[in-house]
């Protein structure tokens, strides 16, 4: 897994007053989980800028001013409803013999054949949740769809790996191939169609047959 360092600095005081003091002069509060206690500590709102706005996932370096360094991921994450300037961020200390949860991105790959003629991808898992290892945790997932056709689906079973743990029932659908509203519209038509010319057919035998009948009534 990718990494990347956040020097910071040790919070004396966790009050009102001194978080207030640290956001106007552009640092974030932060708590670090995970270790005998919780650790608070602040750094600078740009150092953030890698791990929080990307879909990529991130190990950080947390190096503080004392020396001291830990392994972490990014828990949670609170931004300003208005200015959307981040308020506070919540790391979690990884352990090398501790398993972890992370939501992980899935990357498709290949060309789905179902797609080619002309049916919709439907790509509704993003991220999925695993469980492994810190050093087993991959960067990202590949689903490969190329030999999904119109009405194929690919389920997590198909993403199984040995060194990691997907945390979602076995009929998950991570991608699917489905018929397109268009192909939906011009089957209907030519449906609607093949039945006017059933009704018509059934139309012209009927008067042929009322006409053939009319002279015998005579």
């Amino acid at each position: 897994m990718k990494s990347i360092t956040i020097k910071g600095s040790k919070r004396e005081s966790v009050g009102k007053a001194s978080t207030k003091a640290l956001r106007n002069a552009g640092k974030v509060p932060c708590v670090l989980y995970g270790g005998d206690k919780a650790m608070h500590f602040s750094a600078d709102e740009l150092s953030f800028s890698k791990i929080v706005y990307t879909p990529n996932v991130y190990m950080a370096m947390i190096e503080l001013e004392n020396g001291e360094k830990y392994k972490a991921i990014l828990q949670d994450i609170q931004f300003h409803p208005v200015s959307d300037k981040i308020l506070h961020v919540d790391f979690y200390q990884l352990h090398d013999d501790k398993p972890v949860m992370m939501d992980i991105p899935v990357r498709l790959e290949g060309n789905a054949p179902g797609v080619v003629a002309g049916g919709n991808l439907r790509f509704p898992y993003r991220k999925l949740k695993v469980k492994a290892l810190p050093a087993d945790l991959p960067d990202f997932i590949t689903a490969d769809i190329s030999e999904l056709n119109i009405g194929d689906k690919l389920y997590v079973t198909g993403l199984k790996n040995d060194k990691y743990t997907i945390l979602h029932p076995d009929n998950t659908v991570v991608a699917q191939v489905r018929v397109s509203r268009l192909a939906m519209s011009i089957d209907e038509m030519d449906s609607d169609e093949e039945e006017g010319e059933e009704g018509a057919e059934g139309a012209e035998a009927a008067e042929g047959s009322a006409e053939e009948a009319a002279p015998a009534a005579e």
